[in-house]
């Protein structure tokens, strides 16, 4: 280990680890904007809400924003080497699904759990011993009622996170059940289209992916009684 390695800064956590270095990979709503010739360069999104409140623990961790808009599990991995591998995480923090869920209602172009399912796995395959996992589970708020025809569709990509998570040991933010509860009955205000989220809606995000990291019980911090024989919290 280097002298730079050993003096890279550290965020606690309630398990006694530490992490200097956490990133972020995923589709839009990591991405939030970010400007990709600035690897400062956080977004508006849960990602630069999240990277605040661990400088507060620790005033010089890094984030590392590597998503992209659009991107499903398949451009995950074609980038995963020059992205993800190369930004060398002490934290990954890896949300994908919505988009291999949408493009099968806007584009005739799907993907079936079983092969988001297998593109997970060869992802997860990748990360280095070291590097500590947080999976973020896909989420949508029906909006139209055309979208409600999505919901099947997605359940079958949030199982496969769950499980992954689950079998990983890795926490999971249940983002499809704590949005839907604090959306209540307008879900508009935090995914207007039901997909991107308002700031309102990445603040919910961002707590929950803090509340994952910081730990918890049962999958991810989610009480095992409410996660059920698939892994998706009902």
């Amino acid at each position: 280990m280097t002298s730079s390695e050993t003096s890279r800064p550290t965020v606690g956590r309630s398990d006694g680890a530490d992490a200097a270095r956490v990133v972020f990979v995923g589709d839009s709503i990591t991405d939030a904007g970010r400007d990709r010739t600035d690897r400062a360069s956080l977004g508006d999104g849960y990602v630069a809400l999240v990277a605040a409140e661990l400088r507060r623990e620790a005033p010089e961790a890094e984030a590392v924003n590597v998503g992209i808009s659009g991107d499903r599990a398949v451009d995950l991995e074609r980038r995963w080497q020059a992205d993800v591998a190369a930004a060398s995480p002490d934290v990954l923090s890896v949300y994908v699904g919505v988009n291999d869920t949408w493009r099968a209602f806007d584009s005739d172009d799907p993907t079936t759990a079983e092969d988001f399912e297998a593109t997970y796995r060869r992802l997860l395959a990748q990360v280095g011993a070291g590097t500590r996992l947080i999976l973020v589970e896909p989420f949508l708020l029906p909006v139209r009622d055309e979208q409600r025809a999505w919901l099947d569709d997605l359940a079958g990509k949030r199982a496969v996170v769950a499980r992954l998570a689950a079998e990983t040991g890795a926490p999971l933010v249940p983002l499809h059940a704590v949005l839907t509860e604090a959306a209540g009955d307008d879900p508009a205000a935090y995914a207007p289209d039901g997909v991107h989220p308002t700031p309102a809606g990445s603040r919910v995000i961002a707590d929950a992916w803090l509340a994952a990291y910081r730990g918890g019980t049962g999958i991810g911090g989610v009480p095992a009684a409410e996660v059920d024989g698939a892994g998706v919290r009902s």
